[in-house]
């Protein structure tokens, strides 16, 4: 096998919500293999001090949830030679608290953040790869994309629209040389899961219902993510790559 496949040396990767967890992981890994990576997210000294661990990494701060801002930004950034041949769309919150409770203002926010980011961001740097013929999209959905639990069915909707998504988007710019897919986490130990990390009866249930037996680390997604970005990946495409220890194919 040619692991030179795997080689994103030349390519630039944008990374959104990536100055911490998941996202800071896999811009850290498509460094590894290579590629020039630039770190997106609302704060610009967050970003700062996330691209300071990171030689060679690039800053692009913008609001994911603003589509005019998105435009500017991307454009921009185009148009001053550096061409964006990767996305991961990877910004996204969470919310918890019973359905029936649910505050309507907080699932407003997990709309705009976790899918109209997607389409925003996607849809921008879209535009440019198509006209070149060629770029990967990897849009970060979820364990629950497929599966729910308690509290959290209005994060479950938004990420079972990340993976329908992302499967649109293949269907319609895979003709103009577009990869377009998902990768969908299990249970990390990331800030965003902070609190329940720190839940000794959440872990217990977890270490139980995970075939694997443990949270994820996020070095984990890494592979993952090289693999859907890379020339390896080059007739995969609408496709949602479970990485959740196995819980998906467990009952």
């Amino acid at each position: 096998m040619d692991y030179r496949l795997f080689d994103l040396t030349g390519r630039r990767a944008l990374i959104t919500g990536s100055s911490q967890g998941i996202g800071l992981a896999l811009a850290h890994g498509l460094a590894a293999a290579g590629a020039q990576v630039v770190l997106n997210g609302r704060d610009a000294a967050r970003l700062a001090t996330a691209a300071a661990g990171l030689p060679g990494a690039e800053t692009l701060a913008f609001d994911a949830t603003d589509h005019a801002a998105v435009r500017a930004a991307i454009d921009g950034f185009e148009a001053s030679g550096r061409p964006i041949d990767i996305l991961v769309n990877n910004a996204g919150i969470q919310h918890r608290a019973p359905l029936e409770d649910f505050p309507a203002e907080a699932f407003e926010r997990l709309l705009q953040t976790n899918i109209a980011s997607v389409f925003h961001v996607g849809q921008a740097v879209a535009r440019h790869m198509i006209a070149r013929g060629r770029g990967k999209i990897i849009n970060i959905a979820s364990v629950q994309t497929a599966l729910a639990r308690p509290s959290i069915a209005p994060y479950t909707a938004t990420k079972g629209a990340v993976g329908n998504l992302t499967k649109g988007m293949a269907t319609d710019w895979a003709r103009h040389g577009l990869n377009c897919n998902a990768i969908a986490p299990g249970y990390f130990d990331t800030p965003l899961n902070a609190a329940l990390v720190a839940d000794p009866a959440f872990s217990a249930w977890l270490e139980k219902r995970t075939p694997a037996g443990r949270w994820g680390k996020v070095e984990e997604l890494q592979g993952a993510c090289i693999f859907l970005a890379s020339d390896a990946a080059s007739f995969v495409n609408g496709h949602i790559l479970y990485v959740d220890g196995g819980i998906t194919a467990s009952l």
